[in-house]
């Protein structure tokens, strides 16, 4: 089975210069903790609910700070033409819960979660990806230093 098949396609995005306020509104709507950061057409970074609390409030940043303070700038991802079972060793290897999903000129067309995934077909997939995510740490924690996209 391939990404593409259990992908969502209709990815709401954020911007660096967006306020956090107005990040977690949207996330508020949409009833969604995560929310890909392009800029000029390109994947930039990821912010999550827990980014803006843990990086953000906790630090003191209010709703008008920008989302570029607090956003994650490492992001693994994933291409479409992936298969199911490879994504999750790959989520479960990084220990995230949510993947952006590219195309072949590294363009977003997708999200993925660990939900996508429990609610597939792919019973190995299911089981790899909860297992590896469920362990604690990680490259992707919220104590880990801000890194570059890769």
């Amino acid at each position: 089975m391939k990404v593409s098949e259990i992908m969502v396609r209709n990815v709401c995005l954020a911007k660096p210069d967006q306020t956090l306020g107005d990040a977690a509104a949207e996330m508020e709507w949409r009833d969604i903790g995560v929310l890909p950061v392009a800029e000029d057409d390109r994947l930039v970074g990821m912010i999550t609910d827990r980014d803006i609390a843990v990086r953000g409030v906790s630090h003191g940043l209010g709703p008008e700070a920008c989302v570029r303070d607090v956003m994650s700038t490492e992001v693994e991802y994933c291409f479409e033409n992936d298969e199911l079972d490879e994504l999750a060793y790959k989520m479960a290897d990084q220990q995230v819960r949510r993947m952006p999903v590219l195309n072949q000129q590294k363009r977003l067309v997708g999200i993925v979660s660990l939900g996508d995934i429990a609610t597939s077909e792919g019973a190995v997939a299911q089981m790899v990806a909860l297992s590896g995510i469920s362990q604690t740490g990680g490259p992707h924690s919220q104590s880990s230093p801000l890194g570059t996209l890769t």
